[in-house]
């Protein structure tokens, strides 16, 4: 057992108690005080002497007082299979750090569940709605793909089947497992336009996705994708926008000025791991940003309704930032500029001539690139066929060392 006022985090499998190696054990057997769900202490032998507590609910809120109340104890957390997969474990370190937490994991529910469809690792997908928005799995529609989603409980399933039914994924097989790897192990096979009927709460959910075509995940997403009221980044200076923030996994962009949010959401389409907050003084336009962001699978894009630079003041620190509106107030682009991390990125579209001056200004001073954008779509001129010119955006990108 680590030292004291230290954490091992004990991966459980559905097995339980009978299911765990020697050693794991050990650890819990010796532990003072272990930590899980109901389902996941009740697992356990007796122990003398032994507290047994659940998690807090919340669980992040209550995390920090739980563990300042044991502090100096020999503590054990229960984790369901792999703790570091969507688990208690990730969470830990997060708090802890790896100086003080210890991971003795188990098979996971994925694992098993590849073995059971024996489908290969590098043949699906895996995303996680435990505590999350269902609609993440939007971002994975695909025909043809497979998906191995982990459910929050047993109604996790029929959201994902009434999910993919309305956006026409209704053909999609639908595989339900169960308690895997224990002795009461479930599976149940349906379409999610069949699917029906009660299933285990610890389950994980493969789909073989069959529908269309609706969003890739390179920028410059359909006009179409968004309900807007006029406010939004076209396609091609959309993508031309994205070309130059550069999303990269992990990092942080702010949308200033969002609009219908396009940026941001696409952003956050281009890697699981991207992360975006998109700024929107208008109401009605920010509400609608998070519906756009929910239908296009990334629900998890933070919507903060007011105006910049003062709704800049408290965000996280951005890798990139993207400027769509908003540009004349005074102080936003400084503000912009101030806030980003080394290797950071910037781009600002301006379609007014006062706009335009300041990036003019902007590009003599910081260098960068600056770039005039315009549009033409073919479109009926009588009974020809002309060209129908679209209003010219100014684009100044910069990319800081």
């Amino acid at each position: 057992m680590p030292a004291a006022e230290s954490i091992a985090v004990v991966g459980i499998g559905a097995d339980g108690w009978a299911g765990l190696p020697e050693p794991a054990r050990e650890i819990v057997l010796a532990a003072e005080v272990v930590l899980g769900a109901p389902r996941q202490l009740a697992l356990l032998p007796h122990a003398d002497g032994q507290r047994r507590i659940r998690w807090p609910a919340p669980l992040h809120a209550g995390l920090p007082a739980l563990f300042d109340d044991l502090a100096g104890l020999r503590i054990v957390a229960l984790a369901s299979g792999d703790p570091l997969l969507s688990g208690i474990g990730t969470t830990l370190i997060g708090l802890f750090g790896t100086e003080r937490v210890t991971v003795v994991p188990a098979v996971s529910s994925v694992a098993l569940a590849r073995a059971r469809l024996g489908w290969p690792a590098e043949a699906a997908a895996v995303i996680s709605v435990v505590g999350r928005d269902v609609r993440a799995v939007l971002r994975e529609l695909a025909p043809q793909r497979r998906v191995l989603v982990l459910s929050s409980d047993e109604n996790t399933p029929h959201q994902l089947a009434a999910l993919l039914a309305d956006r026409g994924y209704g053909a999609s097989r639908m595989m339900v497992l169960g308690d895997l790897g224990g002795v009461d192990e479930f599976r149940l096979d349906a379409t999610a336009a069949t699917f029906a009927g009660p299933v285990p709460r610890l389950n994980i959910v493969a789909l073989e996705l069959s529908g269309p075509l609706t969003a890739g995940w390179v920028a410059g997403l359909p006009d179409d994708a968004y309900a807007h009221d006029g406010q939004l980044t076209k396609r091609d200076q959309r993508a031309a926008a994205l070309a130059r923030l550069a999303p990269a996994p992990g990092q942080w962009l702010w949308d200033v000025g969002a609009g219908a949010g396009s940026v941001g959401i696409e952003w956050m389409r281009a890697h699981p791991t991207c992360r975006a907050i998109a700024v929107e003084a208008d109401e009605t336009r920010a509400e609608r940003i998070a519906v756009n962001a929910g239908n296009l699978g990334v629900p998890a894009l933070q919507v903060v309704c007011d105006a910049a630079p003062q709704a800049l003041a408290d965000l996280p620190a951005p890798d990139a930032v993207f400027i769509g509106g908003g540009l004349s107030r005074p102080g936003v682009l400084d503000a912009a500029l101030a806030a980003l991390v080394p290797g950071g990125r910037l781009v600002a579209h301006g379609v007014t001539l006062e706009a335009e001056t300041l990036l003019l200004a902007a590009y003599r001073e910081h260098g960068g690139e600056l770039t005039r954008i315009q549009v033409e779509q073919a479109a009926p001129l009588g009974s020809f066929t002309g060209w129908t010119p679209g209003r010219a955006i100014t684009q100044w990108a910069l990319a800081l060392p």
